[in-house]
């Protein structure tokens, strides 16, 4: 009878070992690539491709951006392989030292919907033939030169072009279709992004197989660029890719006060060129990286002067406002009239789904009966203190964790640093949370329960 019995549960016992061995080994997920990316890459199964943003080291996660989408891979240091943007294969150490904004390529496995990185790619600096690459200096030099005797394209999407451009470029986007001059002898120069952007070297190409005989490319591109120079910021750009955005900038009027109370773009601060060595003090730190939109009245010296005393003075996103005053008004914006803002100020347009450190500390004193607070650190980290009524649940813990989270009430993460409590945020969306936000700023704790909080 036991024997009958095993064989009748045999067919059942291997279906279930079947079954448990495709998930184990789960078929090859889809991959993703960025936009950006497509010159040269197409999607590949259990691979990303796109930007860093972050990377929290307790949590064993890397947040990547891929155009307007946010994916978690989590890592193990020990395991993971790294190729540097310099050719070196090391540990996941390296992380340590990747700036955000890096272009990546994350192979991974996958299971129960959690990635977990294998290899990563940082993308190198993008070979061209000595012969086709143009200096900084080269290129200043080259900008001096007559209208008509050289073309400057920007290859980069229209959005990138309408951030701030090398002055004199045009936009070209890629894939290269149309735009170049009639005359195959002119002298073209393409650039891009910087020194791993491969969108200039891609239009170049394009150019000579449709017979241009002089093609450079300044690979250092518009990063590159801006570390020593300034870039043109055309009026429709200002308008449309900042001001009608609501991304943030610091506009500076170099002209008089009282002629620019006559009339001067909306928001905009008293900043006379003939004070700027008093005024640059009182700027926003350059190390916040604000950037900086000067005009004066029809886009002359005074504009020139005053973006070379910034950039000396250490800030590296400095925008000239393309015809100064009156190219805005000729292009009939809006202006407006009375006195200017006496002094500069910055905040950093807020990240998708960061609640306002006010309304944070507002919660943590009330916590309403709707809201709930989940301080993403490690339990040995919260020992030190932690916000009265939060509860603890660490990045890495919350998928497993999902029970003790009710979506019907506004989720708030929280940790140190605010890179984990973005990463939680992200982690409850993807899992179908509707009200999540979380803490983007530095929090330090104390033993007795206070805290500090310092905005970023």
């Amino acid at each position: 009878m036991r024997n009958r019995t095993i064989a009748m549960l045999l067919p059942t016992l291997l279906a279930g070992a079947l079954s448990t061995g495709a998930a184990a080994a789960q078929p090859p997920q889809p991959g993703a690539v960025a936009q950006e990316c497509t010159a040269c890459h197409q999607s590949a199964p259990n691979t990303l491709m796109g930007r860093f943003d972050n990377v929290a080291f307790k949590a064993k996660t890397i947040q990547m951006r891929i155009d307007d989408r946010v994916e978690l891979v989590k890592f193990d240091e020990d395991d993971v392989k790294v190729l540097t943007a310099q050719g070196k294969t090391i540990d996941g150490d390296a992380l340590h030292q990747t700036k955000p904004g890096q272009a990546l390529k994350i192979e991974y496995n996958e299971e129960s919907g959690v990635k977990t990185a294998i290899r990563i790619v940082e993308k190198p600096v993008v070979k061209v033939a000595a012969d086709q690459l143009i200096s900084t200096a080269d290129l200043q030099a080259l900008l001096q030169q007559a209208k008509g005797s050289y073309f400057l394209f920007d290859t980069r999407p229209a959005a990138g072009f309408q951030r701030g451009a090398i002055p004199g470029a045009a936009s070209l986007p890629y894939p290269l279709t149309a735009g170049l001059p009639a005359n195959k002898n002119a002298l073209l120069v393409f650039y891009c992004d910087g020194a791993s952007c491969s969108l200039a070297p891609a239009t170049a190409a394009k150019a000579k197989e449709l017979g241009y005989t002089r093609v450079k490319v300044y690979r250092d591109g518009v990063s590159g660029w801006s570390a020593m120079n300034y870039t043109a910021l055309p009026p429709q750009a200002l308008k449309d890719a900042w001001l009608g955005q609501g991304n943030p900038c610091v506009l500076l009027d170099l002209r008089p006060a009282k002629e620019a109370a006559k009339g001067h773009l909306p928001g905009a601060v008293s900043f006379p060129a003939n004070r700027i060595a008093k005024l640059i003090d009182s700027l926003p730190d350059a190390d916040r990286r604000p950037p900086l939109v000067l005009y004066d009245a029809k886009g002359g010296k005074d504009a020139e002067k005053a973006a070379r005393a910034l950039i000396k003075a250490g800030y590296r996103d400095v925008k000239l406002l393309t015809g100064g005053f009156a190219g805005w008004k000729g292009s009939k914006y809006r202006t407006v009239s009375g006195k200017l803002a006496a002094k500069a100020t910055y905040a950093p347009k807020p990240r998708q789904g960061e609640i306002d450190v006010a309304r944070f500390e507002k919660y943590a004193a009330a916590l309403p009966a709707d809201v709930i607070i989940i301080d993403v650190r490690n339990p040995d980290e919260v020992k030190g203190g932690m916000v009265k009524g939060a509860k603890n649940i660490p990045t890495e813990e919350i998928r497993a964790r999902m029970a003790e989270l009710p979506k019907d009430k506004t989720i708030v993460t929280q940790c140190t640093t605010g890179v984990r409590a973005e990463m939680a945020y992200h982690a409850l969306k993807q899992l179908g949370y509707g009200k999540v936000a979380f803490l983007n700023a530095n929090v330090a704790f104390a033993k007795d329960g206070s805290y500090t909080i310092t905005a970023k």
